[in-house]
Order: structure tokens, then C-alpha cells, then sequence
């Protein structure tokens, strides 16, 4: 049933629950002589070809009685052999068992899909609109659903028919489907809904609510003070589940994953730690509505869904997202100073902590996410740096250095920004133009150092001004090593840092660390810390770990308990400096 004047109209229907496919129905009113289509390989905002095509089957096409044969093209692309003048449809299935924000999953307690994962892009009518029709079955007829696409005209639960003005919007609004929690706000006069997929009984549904607005009305006056924002309504998905974390932004809405035990609990007067996290990744995939899904690189204002899309700024879009998503979870009321200042400690030592800091700077970084930041292995560490934790210092530096010098702040600058590029795509020379303007001096100088260069960025210079000391630790143990472990029943190595004790030790990646011999005696040991144990005040020992089936015994030069430049505290020295940074 597409809407009147839909040029592409999908059916989508949850076929079969238990092989987790997808049933695609696709129609082209109009379609081209030899009308080619594709299936993306990327979805914004997660900067990995992920082949989305691999989990296409079953593609047929017709026309009228006629069957339409298909070319396939390459991995991802089709030709039909299609005639103008006469509808074209397409059916196909999609197997989806991804159970994260970037795909879609199906089975008998939910589904959920992105756009990009299962709509074939017709080639040539981008930009004309779209209708989606989430068709229900007997299976799924007590499900419901959530998008946020336009309805057009669909049931109480959800199912029926939703529109988008082009191809771009109708990828860009996930949908889930089943039996879901779901509450709603107001924030700033914006209507909100919350749906939750996966809680558990003792969901303290009211507070999340409650703490969400407050992160929402922060974001808006931040970018809109009481103006109107660029959003006439917001969807959250989040899925609790066992044990997850991660979001994706969209312009309307976001995806989120948690674990069940970071949600707020009925009764409960202080929720952990999980659930300041979870409120932190609201508050970053929210900032995105603005910053990154609107202001955004150049080189993004127009997808290319065929292949990476490259850009050097991603230190800018995700982390200086990264550095206000805590700040405003501050500033909400949500958090106090010090768990504040906890949070930045564990920014800085993550990034202090990661040799790879001195070798690739965050900008070429940012352009290497394709290939490095999404495909961690063990050398990661070694040879590059987090574009969301240095770039969130990188702002946190900006800041403070602004705030130092008395005439303009981060705030005003991000505001700037959007004015000057209308919300819309966005150069570095446009920053660098908005610093000069506002800060009345150029910043070329640190921008060459801090986001161009791989020198460690004056911390506790900027912090100091602004009433935090910044105080050198004693690392631990795994950190004075240079490892990076994981530990059961023994002590498997998954990272071997870059200059460390371990590395000059000959350890390396794989290696399952057995035993320790300390002054004529052998231990066996369990976990990291029998280390320190057994070896005491002891400067040397031997290792033995198992390498490819062979025992090796490693002479270790071990670590004394020394405060190190790569971990610090901080901690509050003037409290009325500290409050007006993080107040405002």
C-alpha cells in the first residue's frame, strides 16, 4: 500500500522468526531501461565496510508476468533487464543476526533493522520519496513498533505505512518491532519517546524518563539557548541486554545497547556506575543530532553508501561529542564535581596509557577509522590513538585554553560553528576561522600540535588554571609490565605495549603465562596479580609462558612501584575556578 506519489515503496515483513529472516517486497513505479540497484557496505556513523550484501538471498525481479532477469555486478550491485513504462518488483529476504545498532536482528523476542541493511538503493531515484510498509504476521501480531519515520497510516501498534523524502532519510530511521517498554517527554517543547526492548521486572522505567529529559533539555539550550531546535520529535531504542554497550546517531533518533544491570532499578536510591555510563552514552548520541548528523565534514555531505568515506575530522565530530557528553551530564545535574573529574581521569589515562599516541596523530586517525579503529587487533595500542578519547582532550584543551585567555569558550564556538555553516557540512578551516573571530587571536599553533602533531597535549598546564590538579600515580601492575591481559584459570596476553618490561622480555601476543620462578622457586599463577605475589620486592624473575605449544622461560626485569607519567589523578584544588568551567 505505498502512499500516493511514492515513487520506491518496500514491504517488509518478518517472515520466518526462527531462520531470522526478513521478507523484502520492493517496488519501483517508474523504474529505468536496465534499472541497476545496491545494498550499502557502510552505515553512517560506524566507519567499517561491512558488506551488508552477504546476508541478501533469494533476489528475484518481474514485471507484470514477466520474470526479470537480474546481473549481478559485482558484490554488492545488480542490473535488472527492465523495460520503462511498466512497474518493476523485486523480492528478496535478509538473513539478520547482528544483534548490535549497525544491522538487524530477528527472532522470537524482537526484531530490529536498519535501512542500509535490508532497502536496495534504486539507482538514479535517490532522492524521490520513499514509503516503508512494516507488514505484521500470526507470529507477531502482539508485537509493536517503533520508527522514526513519518507514519503515513499505521495501526495502534505501529504496524502500516511510513514515509521518507529520499533514500538518505529512509536508511537513516531504524525501526524495532516487539514487545517493548516505552514512556514519552517533553524537552523544550520537542516531544520524546523512549522504547525499551529486553528489561528486566525491576525496571525503574520513571527515572530514566526523568534523567533523559534533563539530558535532552541541556543539549537544546546549549545549541538553541530558548531557541527552537532543528528536531519536531526524538526516538530512543535501547536494547538491554546480558551484557552490550554501544550506540548509533541518527537524525531523529538513536540506537542504543546496555547491559539489563545498568538500567535503573525500582527502590534503588543510587544507581552504579553502569547506569552514569549509560546516561553518558545518551548524552554523546544525542549531541550527534547536532553535531555530526547536521554540522558535519564536508566529505559527508553526500554519502557515497557504495565505499569508505574518508575524512580527517572525526577527532572533531566524535570527540569533542565525547567531551560534552559527560560535561552536560554535569551541568544536567545528573553527576557531582568529582564524579566528574573521575570520569575525565579515565579519558586521560586511556589515552596517556596507549603508545600509539606518539606515533599517529588523531587527524590521521580519523582517516584511518576504516582500517584500524574498526579493526583492532593486538597491535593497536602500539600504532594509533583513539579519534573519541584524544579528541574529547583535544576540546577539553581548546576549552580551557579559551576560558583562560578570557574573551570566548568551547560553548560559543560550537555554537558559531553552526551558525556559520547552517548546520550543515563543516571544513577544519572553519573552525580555524570561528577560533580567530571569537578568541581574537589564531590557534593554528595548537591545532598543529595537538591534532596534527603527536606531542602529549599540556594538561596539567590548562587544568591547573582552572582549579584541578593533575598528579602523576603509581600505575598498575599490568600497566609497569606492559600488558594488556585477560585472565582464566591463567593469564592469557592480548596486547604487549610498546617499550614495556614484557616486550624487552620477549613476550608477545597469544602467549598464556603459566608460572613465575622467583630466587630458586617456581609458582603457577592464576591471575595477574599473583605476580606481585610470589615475586615480592624481587627486580628479576623468570617467566614461562606457552607459545605455540612450546614452554618458554622469559628473563623479566620487574617493575618497582613508581609513580609514572601514563597515570594520573586529579582532584579539586579551587573549587569556585572549577565550578565555573564546569557550570557553564
Amino acid at each position: 500500500m505505498p502512499a500516493p506519489g511514492a515513487a520506491i515503496h518496500y514491504r517488509i515483513e518478518p517472515a520466518d522468526l526462527h531462520a531470522h529472516l526478513f521478507r523484502v517486497t520492493l517496488t519501483i513505479h517508474a523504474p529505468a531501461a536496465g534499472q541497476e540497484l545496491s545494498l550499502p557496505v557502510w552505515i553512517p556513523g560506524s566507519y567499517l565496510v561491512r558488506e551488508f550484501a552477504r546476508n541478501l538471498q533469494d533476489l528475484k525481479a518481474r514485471q507484470g508476468r514477466r520474470a526479470v532477469p537480474l546481473a549481478q555486478l559485482d558484490k554488492h550491485r545488480w542490473r535488472a533487464d527492465s523495460r520503462p513504462g511498466t512497474p518493476l518488483v523485486l523480492t528478496y529476504a535478509v538473513c539478520a543476526y547482528d544483534a548490535s545498532v549497525r544491522t538487524a536482528w530477528l527472532d522470537t523476542a524482537r526484531g530490529f533493522f536498519n535501512g542500509t541493511s535490508l532497502c536496495l538503493r534504486v539507482h538514479g531515484q535517490e532522492r524521490a520519496k520513499h514509503t516503508l510498509e512494516v507488514a505484521s504476521t500470526p507470529a507477531t501480531a502482539h508485537w509493536s513498533v517503533a520508527t522514526g519515520l513519518a507514519a503515513v497510516k499505521a495501526d495502534k501498534q505501529g504496524f502500516g505505512l511510513y514515509a521518507a523524502a529520499d533514500y538518505d532519510e529512509l536508511v537513516d530511521c531504524p525501526v524495532e518491532l516487539g514487545t517493548f517498554w516505552q514512556g514519552r517527554f517533553t524537552a523544550c517543547g520537542v516531544p520524546h519517546r523512549f522504547v525499551v526492548a529486553g528489561a528486566a521486572p525491576s525496571f525503574d522505567g520513571k527515572r530514566l524518563l526523568a534523567d533523559a529529559q534533563k539530558i535532552c533539555e541541556t543539549a537544546i539550550r546549549f545549541w538553541h539557548g530558548s531557541g527552537k531546535p532543528p528536531i519536531k520529535n526524538y526516538l530512543f531504542l535501547l536494547n538491554a541486554v546480558g551484557d552490550g554497550y554501544g550506540g548509533l546517531e541518527h537524525c531523529n533518533s538513536t540506537a542504543l545497547i546496555c547491559g539489563r544491570r545498568d538500567l535503573p532499578r525500582v527502590g534503588e536510591s543510587k544507581p552504579g556506575e553502569g547506569y552514569t555510563t549509560l546516561l553518558g552514552l545518551i548524552s554523546h548520541e544525542y549531541f550527534h543530532t547536532w553535531n555530526v548528523k547536521r554540522l558535519r565534514p564536508a566529505e559527508f555531505a553526500s554519502y557515497d553508501y557504495a565505499r569508505e568515506n574518508y575524512t580527517e575530522l572525526l577527532w572533531f565530530f566524535e570527540g569533542f561529542t565525547s567531551y560534552y557528553d559527560d560535561l552536560l551530564l554535569r551541568r544536567a545535574g545528573l553527576i557531582d564535581d568529582a564524579a566528574y573529574l573521575k570520569l575525565l581521569t579515565k579519558a586521560i589515562n586511556q589515552v596517556l596509557q596507549t603508545p600509539g599516541r606518539h606515533v599517529q596523530t588523531v587527524a590521521q586517525a580519523s582517516f584511518d577509522a576504516w582500517v584500524k579503529y574498526y579493526r583492532q587487533d593486538e597491535n593497536t595500542p602500539n600504532a594509533t590513538v583513539s579519534y573519541y578519547t584524544k579528541g574529547s582532550l583535544v576540546a577539553l584543551c581548546l576549552d580551557l585554553a579559551l576560558r583562560r585567555d578570557g574573551r570566548t569558550t568551547l560553548d560559543a564556538v560550537m555554537r558559531a560553528l553552526w551558525q556559520r555553516c547552517a548546520g550543515g557540512p563543516m571544513a577544519e578551516a572553519d573552525l580555524r576561522t570561528v577560533l580567530q573571530d571569537l578568541a581574537g587571536r589564531s590557534f593554528d599553533a595548537e591545532l598543529a600540535q595537538w591534532v596534527h602533531g603527536t606531542a602529549d597535549l599540556p594538561l596539567a598546564e590548562l587544568l591547573a588554571a582552572h582549579g584541578v590538579t593533575l598528579k602523576a600515580e603509581t600505575p598498575q601492575l599490568a600497566q609497569r609490565l606492559g600488558l594488556r591481559v585477560a585472565e582464566n584459570h591463567s593469564v592469557q596476553i592480548k596486547v604487549v605495549l610498546r617499550g614495556g618490561v614484557a616486550e624487552k622480555a620477549g613476550m608477545a601476543a597469544g602467549d598464556e603465562w603459566l608460572g613465575l620462578e622467583v630466587a630458586g622457586q617456581g609458582w603457577r599463577i592464576q591471575q595477574l596479580a599473583d605476580v606481585g605475589f610470589y615475586a615480592g620486592s624481587a627486580a628479576e624473575a623468570t617467566a614461562i609462558v606457552a607459545r605455540d605449544g612450546r614452554l618458554l622461560r622469559l628473563a623479566l626485569a620487574l617493575p618497582g612501584k613508581k609513580v609514572a607519567a601514563d597515570t594520573v589523578s586529579l582532584a579539586a584544588a579551587d573549587a569556585a575556578a572549577l565550578g565555573r568551567w564546569l557550570g557553564s
